[in-house]
């Protein structure tokens, strides 16, 4: 895939409600504003560290499906480098 592939991709997703999951022990949870070569822009996330909760991280991303985005934070930069993988809120299979 090139730079200009992935680039198309993530615009797909652009101004939707994604799932960031993370190599760390992070999944974030909002709308995806921008990207640059450097951060994901979310708005309106739910930035949650799975250590502070005894759910795995499938069922907190599913219960935010079903009741909504606990949402902590107006808007966070995330790292690219840290993103294992990127969904659309909708697409999360219950």
């Amino acid at each position: 895939m090139t730079e200009s592939d992935a680039a198309d991709a993530l615009a797909d997703y652009s101004q939707r409600e994604v799932v960031l999951d993370l190599a760390t022990p992070y999944v974030i949870i909002g709308t995806l504003a921008g990207a640059d070569h450097r951060y994901l822009i979310m708005e309106e996330a739910d930035v949650h560290d799975l250590r502070d909760s005894a759910t795995t991280r499938e069922l907190y991303v599913l219960d935010c499906k079903r009741h909504g985005i606990g949402r902590n934070r107006r808007r966070v930069l995330v790292r690219r480098a840290d993103v294992v993988s990127i969904s659309a809120l909708e697409d999360v299979v219950e």
